[in-house]
């Protein structure tokens, strides 16, 4: 009588696909080799199309056999695609070689060609939208080093950052001018704050003035202005931010002016319409109120407020932006926050939350009016 496989057999003879405790364990280790190809320069290298790996050792300053293992990493995750090389003839194998690689280090394994697929093009330093900037920021030792001191944050309460670095997150940006500035860039681009769909969804009115608060490099006034040639603007951020403005635009031309502040001191007056973009998420609740109330103390009653951040569904159901919960919680003192929360921050400013607009990136548009 013939007997059934032993499935324990079965299951170990299977091949098992990562799973999301694997993910987990393994998600530094996937950011680590993410930073490193930006660091040398990989995915630029690859604007032009595929190139072996001895090429972009080459051209990198790099050793052949480790970048390749950690590009074959990368291709599983979907941002290279990997391939065979086709024969080459023995002169194109010396002209290849890399003078930091040892010999044999590709010959004895077959060359392999690399190219970048949609996902990598974005890793790229000369294209729209290109993400170095966040991926090196959020690689950065301020980023990691936060995270290692989660547990203490657990037992403490206190960002994960003031106990590795010694000082605030914001604090320390103003002594380190070079964090400071890959900080303003990766905010410009960041994934899953497109500026363009949070223009498109923003109820703004034919004219009057934008103020956008805590603006950084006024990406989200340069899309408004552009899509809204009625407004006019004012870009209102920390002194060395908004030195860096994206404004320089000839259809802009006598449309904005820059002025730098404290947002917990004043804020410009005489707008029509204020923003606060990924702003309020970085604080907690009391220093959020005084924000906003400086901001009450700027405006007329009926005053729109637009207030842009992640939006926490009430039920607790999945959010791409729990993740960006527990950035706050390592780097400062703020958090992500559900529409309830919103409106009872609102309400004790002296604004009135009307109606929440989702849009397709990661933040919501919170509207609210000045009462």
């Amino acid at each position: 009588m013939a007997t059934a496989p032993d499935a324990r057999q079965d299951d170990r003879a299977a091949p098992r696909f990562p799973s999301p405790l694997y993910d987990l364990m393994y998600g530094h280790i996937h950011a680590s080799v993410l930073r490193a190809v930006v660091l040398h320069g990989i995915p630029d290298l690859l604007a032009d199309g595929p190139l072996t790996a001895g090429e972009l050792a080459a051209r990198s300053g790099t050793r052949v056999e480790p970048l390749r293992r950690v590009l074959r990493l990368l291709a599983a995750r979907g941002l290279f695609r990997e391939f065979p090389a086709p024969p080459a003839s023995p002169e194109s194998r010396v002209s290849h070689a890399s003078p930091v690689s040892h010999e044999g280090d590709d010959e004895q394994r077959g060359e392999s060609v690399f190219g970048l697929t949609e996902s990598g093009a974005a890793l790229r330093s000369d294209v729209p939208g290109s993400q170095r900037a966040p991926v090196l920021m959020f690689t950065d030792e301020m980023f990691h080093r936060s995270a290692a001191a989660l547990p203490g944050t657990l037992r403490s309460g206190e960002p994960g950052f003031d106990a590795a670095f010694g000082v605030p997150f914001f604090d320390y940006l103003a002594d380190a001018p070079d964090k400071s500035g890959l900080f303003d860039a990766a905010m410009t681009s960041r994934p899953g704050t497109s500026n363009a769909d949070i223009a498109e969804s923003c109820p703004f009115p034919a004219s009057g003035t934008v103020v956008d608060v805590g603006g950084g490099r006024g990406g989200l006034l340069r899309e408004v202005l552009v899509r809204f040639p009625g407004l006019t603007g004012v870009l209102f951020d920390r002194p060395g931010t908004v030195a860096g403005h994206l404004l320089d635009d000839e259809a802009l031309t006598g449309r904005w002016r820059a002025e730098d502040g404290d947002f917990f001191t004043a804020v410009p007056r005489g707008g029509d319409v204020y923003l606060l973009k990924n702003v309020l998420h970085d604080w907690p609740d009391e220093d959020c109120v005084r924000i906003l109330g400086v901001l009450r103390a700027a405006v007329e009653p009926g005053t729109r407020l637009l207030v842009v951040d992640a939006v926490l569904p009430e039920d607790g159901s999945a959010h791409p932006a729990f993740a960006v919960d527990i950035i706050m919680l390592m780097l400062v003192r703020g958090r992500e926050r559900t529409a309830g929360e919103f409106r009872d921050l609102l309400a004790r400013s002296g604004f009135r939350l009307d109606h929440v607009v989702p849009t397709p990136s990661l933040s919501s548009v919170v509207v609210a009016e000045a009462v």
